[in-house]
């Protein structure tokens, strides 16, 4: 199986909206299993298979404290997504303001356009 990149794992972490609201609540501080599936319309179990897949990725890291199991935001991880976004949108600017450039020199001024109508005789 290939072997994909963090920021692939990043991306795939964050592309359902369970995870991202996980994300979104450990933001303002750690929390329990629990505390993190208490909003959520599903079980403890389908969190923490979340939860799993967030750590995979290393979004978040878990620690075991007795038998209570605190999940921890690790934004480090999300500047591998933030990188990614600010690298290809400086590239996507430098393409539509060159873009924006051939064009403005393309059209031609109003006050040198011939008229369009046709007239009769």
């Amino acid at each position: 199986m290939l072997q994909r990149s963090s920021v692939d794992k990043v991306f795939h972490a964050l592309s359902d909206a369970t995870r991202r609201a996980i994300v979104e609540r450990l933001a303002s501080g750690s929390a329990s299993m629990s505390e993190l599936a208490a909003p959520l319309p599903m079980s403890l179990s389908a969190v923490g298979q979340h939860v799993q897949l967030l750590e995979e990725s290393g979004v978040v890291v878990t620690r075991k404290t007795g038998r209570i199991r605190r999940v921890e935001l690790r934004p480090e991880a999300l500047a591998v997504a933030e990188h990614w976004f600010r690298s290809h949108r400086a590239r996507w600017e430098q393409r539509l303001d060159r873009l924006g450039s051939i064009l403005q020199e393309a059209t031609p001024d109003a006050e040198n356009t011939p008229d369009t109508k046709t007239s009769r005789p």
